[in-house]
């Protein structure tokens, strides 16, 4: 399950959610995340967390996890206002 986006410079930011497949919450998410993700031209990469052990033991009980660049910032829900605001700020627009 991978939406990742090539070809991402510097400063294009990456969002990253940590999901798996058959999850309510992380349909609604990604029904969120992908028109923002569009419209700011940030790169969405979908992170499986069945695919590896680590990310599976991390992220079960809390999925989806949605980070920008690194940084965890919604688990469950995302907050549209907040990383609308996030992206919009982002250096370099």
């Amino acid at each position: 399950m991978s939406d990742a986006t090539a070809d991402r410079g510097p400063e294009r930011p990456l969002i990253r959610v940590f999901l798996r497949a058959g999850c309510h919450l992380c349909d609604a998410a990604l029904a969120v995340l992908r028109p923002l993700a569009d419209e700011y031209d940030a790169g969405l990469e979908l992170l499986d967390i069945e695919s590896d052990g680590e990310l599976h033991k991390r992220y079960l009980e809390r999925i989806p996890v949605i980070a920008l660049d690194g940084a965890e910032l919604y688990d469950f829900f995302v907050d549209a206002a907040d990383l609308r605001a996030r992206l919009a700020a982002w250096p370099g627009r």
